[in-house]
């Protein structure tokens, strides 16, 4: 019986660094290269997208991706996997939306669905009677209003469309009863089904403060329809490449799919499996067997939530014991600080904007060093610039 070709995890690490476009020798030519480089950069916390970017691109220049985002919308902000906020290239936007928006589309109305019923108003509007028939008629508001003007603010349509006013109430008779507006909840609903898109930005590059616009609009044409089956092809396909070799586990995970949706796609790929450290089996591409040309060591400050950090459910091989001082409970990796391809510690800012390494292991003086100037070039780029963290890592709690 021939054996399964086993891949290391230090070519695994190996990989990340060249492939994810941060060994020093393989830099990202551009925002676009960068972000097709990690399939989508992740985009939950606004700062990460451009974070990302210039730890993944010489002099980077936030304008760069502003006008990316924005002006030429060569990269466009989506809604998908595991409900979280990315940005694509156009190549991979009609992909994503067809590998899991029909999935993370029908999640949002359950969940919108059962708070409505759930609401705790004794007296509350009629459209609790019937929540299915709340929702498509706020949907119909939303895509009326859009089909009008070239851009509103969630504020803006609910101020225009009594249809979006719909709201919750929890804990009513108590001290903690509040009310929970539903608008914005459709609006993450029509996103992830491909209909809206956020659209211009009125904040500075650090924040989010954006207006919605409808996709065909924003993009200048309708976006093509991709079934589930062909978008999860596609979208593994472009995982394997840039993350691979990895597990069903990871698959299912970044996906946020299911095992069988993720093992008929792979049925369909020309993957092989491989043994990788730890006793565990990964896929690979058949014509991705032989090992990467070594990177030299290299000290990255990555932001919270970067895709390199985020892209893998079983990430010891990068991790190693840290994990629970760089994720929280949630899974959320926070502001870390590489060297050699591994996570080796974090990175905060100071209120006067210094940046500061804490590191979570021993490391070589020359390590050490790189890890500095690193901070301080990032301190430099940053500027005036403070950047709140959205998703802390544990390490900054304990300070």
């Amino acid at each position: 019986m021939t054996s399964r070709p086993h891949i290391d995890d230090a070519e695994r690490r190996t990989r990340l660094m060249r492939r994810h476009r941060l060994a020093a020798e393989n830099p990202a030519g551009g925002v676009v290269d960068a972000a097709d480089a990690i399939v989508g950069l992740h985009a939950t916390t606004p700062s990460t997208v451009y974070l990302s970017a210039w730890a993944r691109i010489p002099d980077f220049d936030p304008d760069d991706m502003t006008a990316a985002l924005y002006t030429d919308r060569v990269l466009v902000k989506q809604l998908a996997m595991r409900r979280t906020l990315f940005v694509f290239s156009r190549s991979t936007l009609a992909d994503a939306i067809g590998a899991v928006g029909p999935r993370v589309t029908a999640s949002e109305r359950t969940n919108m669905l059962r708070d409505l019923r759930r609401s705790d108003s004794p007296d509350g509007p009629d459209h609790y009677d019937d929540p299915d028939g709340w929702i498509d008629k706020a949907r119909a508001a939303v895509l009326d209003e859009l089909g009008t003007e070239p851009a509103l603010t969630s504020t803006q349509l609910r101020e225009r469309r009594s249809e979006l006013d719909g709201y919750i109430v929890h804990g009513a008779g108590t001290k903690w009863a509040g009310r929970a507006p539903m608008g914005p909840r459709v609006l993450n609903m029509m996103s992830a089904a491909g209909e809206i898109v956020r659209g211009p930005n009125a904040a500075g590059w650090h924040l989010s403060r954006p207006s919605w616009v409808l996709m065909s609009r924003w993009l200048g044409a309708p976006l093509e329809p991709v079934d589930p089956a062909q978008g999860h092809r596609a979208m593994i396909d472009r995982w394997l490449r840039a993350f691979g070799p990895g597990t069903e586990t990871d698959l299912v995970w970044w996906l946020g799919s299911t095992k069988t949706a993720v093992r008929a796609a792979l049925a369909d790929l020309d993957v092989v499996t491989v043994d990788l450290d730890g006793g565990r089996v990964g896929y690979v591409h058949a014509d991705d067997l032989d090992p990467d040309h070594p990177v030299e060591p290299c000290a990255l400050l990555l932001p919270e939530l970067d895709p390199t950090t985020m892209g893998h459910k079983k990430r010891d091989f990068y991790v190693g014991d840290h994990a629970a001082h760089v994720f929280d409970t949630n899974g959320n990796g926070g502001q870390t600080a590489w060297w050699d391809g591994r996570i080796v510690g974090g990175w905060s800012q100071n209120p006067d904007g210094a940046v500061e390494v804490h590191l979570l292991e021993k490391l070589p003086a020359h390590a050490r060093r790189a890890l500095r100037e690193r901070a301080d070039e990032l301190a430099t780029w940053l500027g005036e610039v403070r950047p709140k963290p959205g998703y802390p890592a544990p390490f900054m709690r304990k300070r």
